[in-house]
C-alpha cells in the first residue's frame, strides 16, 4: 500500500511547528501494519537518507498503557472507534489515502517534539489523590470488605482509563473532566476510597484547573474519541462529589448521601 502522507515536524516547544509531506517514504506498507509500525519503517528509511526521524511516543502497542497518542486525519487515535493509535492497522485505510498525523493540541500539553507531547499534567493530577490509604497489619481476606456488583462494574469500567489523552485532544475546550472524573469516580465507588473521599475531589479538581485545562460542556467528543469507551456518567459523579465535598468542607452536616 502507498499513501500521502504528511506529518507535524516541530523542533522544541518554542519552534513553530509545520506539516511535512513524507509521501515518498510511505511506500510498500503492509496493510497488517499498525500506523507505528508504519512510522518506524519510514523512519528506517529517513535514517538511511541520513534525515532526522519523526519523534513520537510509544511503549507497550498493545492498546494498554497510553503512552501512544497522534491526530490521524483530524481524530484523536484515528478513525476507528475503541482503539488506540497503536493498534490502529493500515488496513483501515484504502490504498493511495490521504494520512496526516497530528501531536495532541492542548495548551495544558505543549509539543516538546514532533509527535511527542508533555503529559505529565495528568501525573500530577493523580499525584492529588490517585491513591487509598492502606492500614498496615496482615493482608486482609478477599472479600472482607462488601462492596455492591452494581459499584463493583461501575468502578472496574472507570479503572480502564489509560491515560492517554486522547479525551482532552478531542474535546473544543481542550477539558481534563473525563480524565478526572474516571480517576475520582474509580476510588469514591469503592469502600477503601471514602477516607481521602472528600479531599481527593477537591485537589483533583483544583490541580485539574491549576494545568490549564477547559472546562466541560458536555459535547460528548471525549467520549468518542476515548479508545475505552468512559462513560460520561463519571463527569455527572465528579460533580456531585465536588459539590457533596465542598458542602461538608464549609461546614455542612447531615448523612454522607
Amino acid at each position: 500500500m502507498d499513501f500521502t502522507l504528511k506529518v507535524w515536524r516541530q523542533e522544541s516547544r518554542e519552534a513553530e511547528g509545520e506539516l511535512v509531506d513524507f509521501s515518498d517514504y510511505a511506500y510498500d506498507i503492509s496493510p497488517e501494519n499498525s500506523l507505528l509500525e508504519m512510522l518506524d519503517l519510514i523512519n528506517e528509511r529517513l535514517i538511511k537518507d541520513e534525515k532526522r526521524p519523526i519523534e513520537f511516543d510509544s511503549d507497550c502497542r498493545e492498546g494498554i498503557c497510553g503512552t501512544c497518542g497522534l491526530v490521524v486525519n483530524g481524530q484523536p487515535h484515528g478513525p476507528k472507534r475503541e482503539t488506540t493509535v497503536c493498534s490502529l492497522y493500515m488496513r483501515a485505510f484504502e490504498d493511495g489515502d490521504r494520512i496526516v498525523v497530528e501531536p495532541w493540541r492542548a495548551d495544558a500539553f505543549p509539543v516538546i517534539r514532533d509527535l511527542v507531547v508533555d503529559r505529565s499534567a495528568f501525573d500530577r493530577i493523580m499525584e492529588q489523590g490517585g491513591y487509598v490509604s492502606v492500614p498496615s497489619g496482615p493482608k486482609p481476606d478477599a472479600n472482607s470488605i462488601k462492596m455492591s456488583k452494581h459499584n463493583s462494574d461501575k468502578a472496574f469500567n472507570s479503572a480502564t482509563c489509560i491515560g492517554c489523552g486522547a479525551c482532552v485532544a478531542a474535546c473544543p475546550n481542550a477539558s481534563a473532566s473525563l480524565f478526572t472524573s474516571a480517576k475520582i469516580s474509580q476510588y469514591s465507588l469503592m469502600p477503601q476510597g471514602d477516607p481521602e473521599r472528600e479531599e481527593r475531589v477537591l485537589n483533583m479538581v483544583h490541580q485539574m484547573d491549576e494545568e490549564g485545562f477547559g472546562n466541560c460542556s458536555n459535547i460528548g467528543e471525549c467520549q468518542a474519541a476515548c479508545p475505552k469507551d468512559i462513560d460520561l456518567e463519571n463527569i455527572a459523579r465528579m460533580r456531585r462529589e465536588y459539590a457533596r465535598a465542598a458542602f461538608f468542607r464549609a461546614g455542612g452536616g447531615g448523612d454522607a448521601e
